[in-house]
Parts: structure tokens; C-alpha cells; sequence
């Protein structure tokens, strides 16, 4: 580990990311969702996507600490945890991608999958089926494959949880809840496949502090009357972020 911390200091760009996760945690205390959105394509700008997927995910652990256990407690246990196994089992597979795949392909990838959730939520696309079992597999499934090539497992789940009957804040839960849990599966099914950068896990250290304040100062402002708000902060944000994280020379 301290081989990984001395690696991790010594990225370019580092103070960048740390103000990024920052406000990525920010970003995912007050709306619930995001925050990958914002991080992968910035964050891939200065890292690999690799090292990108795997340090996000370590530090984003601290949503166990700040925003899992309420969310916890108010969501869809049965929803989660099937959303959830299915993401874990489909994860692997995304993962060769991120693995094996040229990395300005997977920057194109993670750029055009931010930018093509965003244009979903501005179209007011949503499932509408009935949800339950089938349902939750898979987008669970979905969410996987895609989380796993690109560190990105929110868009189905966002767009799906939208799309429900459940209230705001039942909806913000479970996808919390889901990302939480998709994040502290994410590193282990990596390291599994022999793949995990030290560096990785040296940064992912360096961030779970930058994050966990983000999400906790987030949550205090979250308040369910002002969800709309939130979301065109949201949205704003991601597509930002995904067009900066283009790769095309800005």
C-alpha cells in the first residue's frame, strides 16, 4: 500500500482529481445519482479509464458511512438486492472491455454513454413497465455490462428508477443503495481477474476522504421539495462533463 499511496501521488493531475471527487460527492449527496456520470469522463482526461473505474470505486466505499444507511433503511430491499445480484454477475463480463479495449475507445465510450443518458432524461424517456423480477434483472443486468466496461452503473438504473411509482425520496434510495453496493463489488470481481492497479488503490485512498465530505455536506442539503432543482443541477453537470471528456483535443 504505501508503494500504491507513493504511485498515486505522484499522477499528474492530481490536486484536479481531488477536487473532482469532491464535487462528484457533492453532486451524489443532493441528487442521488451522477456522480461516475461527472467523474469518468474528467477524470479520464488526466488517468486511464481503468485506473479511473477502480479509484472511483474505492473511494466512493465512504458512501457506506454517509449516505448508505439511510438509504438503507428506505429502500426496496427485495428492489436492491436482485438489481444488485444482477449487476454483480454481469459486472466481469463489462470488465474485459475495460480490461482489453483501446483506451481512447473506451473514452469515447464513457463519453457518449454520459451524453446519451443525459439526452434520455432531457427527453423524458422512462421504463414504464411493470416492475419486478424480470424487470429488475435485467436492467440490473444492463447496468452491469455497462458499469463494468466504463465505471459507469448508473445510467439504466437512473433512468429505470425514474420511471417508477415510488416517491422521490424511495427512488433516490434504492438507486443509492444499488450504486453503493455496485461500487464496493466492482474492485474484488476486478482484483479476481488479476487486473486491479495498485496505483488504483492508492488514489482511491487519497479520494475517500474528498468524497465522503462531498456526499455527507450533499445529504444535508437534499430536501425533496427542491428535487427539481437538483436534477437540472444534475443534468447540467453531466452534460458538461460529457462533452469536456471527449476526446477530440480540447
Amino acid at each position: 500500500m504505501p508503494d500504491a499511496l507513493t504511485a498515486a501521488l505522484a499522477l499528474p493531475g492530481l490536486g484536479w482529481l481531488v477536487a473532482l471527487t469532491f464535487a462528484t460527492g457533492l453532486l451524489y449527496g443532493f441528487a442521488g445519482f451522477g456522480s461516475a456520470l461527472v467523474f469518468m469522463p474528467l477524470a479520464t482526461l488526466v488517468i486511464s479509464p481503468l485506473v479511473a473505474a477502480a479509484a472511483f470505486s474505492a473511494s466512493a466505499l465512504s458512501s457506506l458511512l454517509t449516505v448508505f444507511p439511510r438509504a438503507w433503511a428506505e429502500a426496496d430491499k427485495p428492489a436492491v438486492l436482485t438489481l444488485f445480484a444482477a449487476v454483480a454477475v454481469a459486472t466481469p463480463v463489462g470488465q474485459l472491455a475495460l480490461r482489453f479495449a483501446d483506451p481512447d475507445l473506451l473514452r469515447w465510450a464513457i463519453s457518449a454513454a454520459v451524453l446519451a443518458t443525459l439526452a434520455a432524461l432531457l427527453a423524458g424517456w422512462r421504463y414504464t413497465g411493470r416492475p419486478g423480477r424480470p424487470a429488475w434483472l435485467g436492467v440490473g443486468g444492463i447496468a452491469g455490462l455497462v458499469g463494468g466496461a466504463t465505471g459507469l452503473h448508473g445510467p439504466a438504473l437512473v433512468l429505470f428508477q425514474l420511471g417508477g411509482s415510488d416517491s422521490v425520496a424511495r427512488s433516490r434510495a434504492n438507486t443509492i443503495v444499488v450504486l453503493t453496493l455496485s461500487g464496493l463489488a466492482f474492485l474484488p470481481l476486478l482484483a479476481l481477474q488479476g487486473a486491479l492497479p495498485g496505483v488504483a488503490l492508492g488514489l482511491g485512498a487519497l479520494l475517500f476522504l474528498p468524497f465522503a465530505a462531498g456526499t455527507l455536506i450533499g445529504r444535508r442539503l437534499f430536501d425533496p421539495a427542491r428535487v427539481e432543482m437538483y436534477r437540472k443541477v444534475a443534468f447540467s453537470l453531466i452534460g458538461a462533463a460529457g462533452l469536456i471528456g471527449l476526446p477530440i483535443g480540447w
